[in-house]
């Protein structure tokens, strides 16, 4: 893959946790892959094969669980950001995460898309406005809800309380969105806005979508990653990847012979 058409190189990722005896678990194994850019990468693999665990490295989420050690490099860009002076939430305002089940902050729907830009020293309310609107309309929230901007957050469905979150991390221009299984807690209504969301969305933005539905990654991928026992079994383009495996537990796992789908 061409070095401008990638957004993320991780290399010689390694991941442990460590319990209260002090003796380590071996989560992530020596895993290096490129992600492309502007393209929605899914990672698929089996419970507990450190799906989650890979997402979230790439927003340093690890930094705050004391249990965690994590040895590699991640570069975004040409940062690495496990060896920079930028500021962690700098980071994480470049790198969004949206989680599992949704997480509106206890404030009415306009501050919750509002909050990051403030906390980024944006204040005129006009500016605040204009930046409310065109994350609602990007996710197609805003004819739902303009009229309620004032009500409380957790008013809304939970499938609608999912795409405010995704506005609420578009709000501040991030260049990489996270994606833990989003649609996981959805009802199939739901789930498809969020699919619709996610597949107009990779035009501009970099998605990395942990999932558990290998139809799911099928439908939306660009570029997919096997994750198994922690290790990267293979990577490649969706078309590749379903039709053409190279790995026998790739083929094992796609055709459901294997546990955990």
């Amino acid at each position: 893959m061409p070095k401008k058409e990638i957004e993320i190189r991780i290399r010689n990722l390694n991941i442990y946790s460590i319990n209260k005896k002090q003796k380590y678990s071996h989560i992530l194994k020596d895993v290096s892959l490129d992600i492309p850019k502007n393209r929605l990468t899914s990672i698929i693999g089996p419970s507990g094969c450190g799906k989650t665990t890979l997402l979230k490295s790439i927003n340093r989420l690890h930094d705050i669980q004391e249990n965690i050690r994590v040895e590699g490099q991640i570069f975004i860009g040409d940062e690495d950001i496990y060896n920079t002076r930028r500021q962690v939430n700098e980071l994480r305002r470049k790198v969004g995460l949206i989680a599992q089940r949704p997480y509106p902050l206890p404030a009415n729907i306009y501050d919750n898309v509002a909050f990051g830009p403030r906390l980024h020293g944006k204040r005129k309310k006009s500016e605040l406005d204009d930046i409310v609107e065109s994350c609602l309309k990007r996710t197609y929230l805003w004819e739902e809800i303009k009229d309620r901007l004032k009500e409380p957050a957790v008013a809304l469905s939970i499938g609608q309380q999912q795409r405010l979150c995704i506005a609420r991390a578009l709000a501040v221009e991030p260049e990489v969105i996270l994606c833990d299984e989003i649609t996981s807690a959805l009802d199939p209504i739901s789930s498809e806005k969020i699919e619709s969301l996610l597949l107009a969305l990779r035009q501009d933005y970099t998605i990395v979508m942990v999932s558990h539905v290998l139809r799911q990654a099928r439908r939306l991928s660009d570029y997919v990653v096997f994750l198994y026992f922690g290790e990267v079994v293979e990577a490649g383009s969706a078309k590749e990847f379903f039709e053409f495996p190279r790995d026998q537990r790739t083929k094992n796992y796609i055709s459901g012979i294997m546990p955990g789908l």
